[in-house]
């Protein structure tokens, strides 16, 4: 089983990984409503994070990792803190920016920047605390074709995060829609 995934994994890289995180949020948005006790699953909601992963993140982290290879190829120390650097200054802040607006693009609020403007320095904050040493062990030790797996398995634990953030913490969910 493990070596026919591998070999769809390097055979088809960039459709494995869209999928992957597609799961991912969806699974991670599941947990994060199961989590909060909510009475009723908001299937609405999970569709949209899952909508958001299979029409933006899973691309942008593939290519952003793939990138990121190519320009700072190995893992040297001075190496992996480059593409920490890069990850963190550009790939982490896009990625949060990606899920705030996108989410409220997808439920259709009139300002798109709200859930932005009020959780986007939090949540910056929370990732440079939670991802530097997922990256670093990545950088280091995961084979480059196993990153988007590796990643993923984080990426459900950061959803559930992020997904719990944007809807309890201040959320003007109500507001402006």
């Amino acid at each position: 089983m493990w070596k026919f995934l591998a070999t769809k994994i390097r055979k088809f890289p960039w459709i494995s990984s869209v999928a992957l995180y597609s799961c991912v949020f969806a699974a991670g948005d599941l947990a994060q409503q199961n989590l909060s006790k909510k009475e009723k699953v908001d299937f609405k909601q999970t569709r949209n994070v899952t909508t958001l992963a299979l029409t933006f993140h899973g691309h942008f982290i593939y290519l952003w990792m793939k990138t990121i290879e190519s320009v700072f190829p190995g893992a040297t120390a001075g190496i992996i803190l480059r593409k920490l650097a890069c990850d963190q200054l550009i790939g982490t802040p896009t990625g949060i920016s990606a899920f705030y607006i996108g989410m409220s693009i997808l439920e259709g609020k009139q300002d798109i920047f709200a859930d932005w403007k009020k959780k986007f320095w939090s949540t910056e904050k929370a990732a440079v605390i939670f991802w530097p040493t997922v990256q670093i062990i990545s950088y280091s030790m995961v084979p480059v074709f196993l990153r988007m797996a590796y990643f993923g398995c984080w990426g459900f634990v950061w959803t559930i995060f992020i997904s719990h953030l944007r809807q309890n913490i201040d959320s003007p969910s109500s507001e402006n829609q």
